[in-house]
């Protein structure tokens, strides 16, 4: 699949086909795509948590309150793949410390955006369009803040670690559109691009030659 396409095609997928699992070999693939993500001075800083059958189970009780799910928990909870998304603050900080960079100390001031975080997305991103490209569906959500412990206690996930987000992966079982895209329109490239000077539209005129 084009590039193009898979990014036209992209959407965020809230219910999946219980019936149909989702390979490892396809999770590999998505996986190998993530960790082609640019990062800042190549640190890499990032873990990837697949977690697949009960596993899910662990995570969801993690997660939520007993009873009865709601309409977004009863589909999400159907992906068959789970695959969370941490950031790793420290390998950001060593990597910027070392000689070939100009801070010579760990200090998070030089920074102006937690690019661990970024890095991190942008690793999900390659998932996201990935599985399109494999014909899936797929979710990228979070986890609420008060839940943050007890997800890493369920996992053992290092306490210097960041959960940036889970992708959900699967196949949908709902071609329609779901969540916000219902109500929101999408906005147009003309509202959201500045050139030369923030709010300054794209001049018409053809550029001298």
């Amino acid at each position: 699949m084009e590039l193009r396409d898979a990014v036209r095609r992209r959407r965020m997928v809230r219910r999946y086909d219980p019936d149909k699992d989702v390979g490892p070999d396809v999770v590999r693939r998505l996986l190998e795509l993530a960790v082609r993500a640019p990062s800042a001075g190549f640190s890499q800083g990032w873990d990837f948590l697949v977690l697949r059958g009960t596993e899910r189970d662990a995570f969801w009780a993690a997660t939520t309150d007993d009873g009865l799910p709601d309409s977004w928990l009863a589909g999400v909870s159907t992906a068959p793949v789970l695959i969370l998304c941490c950031s790793d603050k420290g390998t950001y900080l060593r990597r910027y410390a070392r000689e070939d960079k100009p801070w010579q100390d760990q200090s998070e001031e030089h920074w102006p955006v937690p690019y661990w975080d970024v890095d991190t997305g942008m690793a999900a991103m390659l998932m996201l369009l990935g599985a399109v490209d494999e014909g899936l569906g797929a979710l990228f959500f979070g986890v609420p803040v008060e839940r943050l412990d007890a997800v890493r206690e369920a996992f053992g996930i290092p306490a210097d670690r960041n959960l940036v987000g889970v992708v959900a992966l699967g196949y949908p079982a709902d071609p329609k559109p779901s969540g916000s895209t219902r109500s929101v329109r999408r906005r147009e490239l003309a509202d959201v691009t500045h050139f030369g000077r923030f709010g300054k539209a794209e001049d018409s005129a053809p550029a001298d030659q």
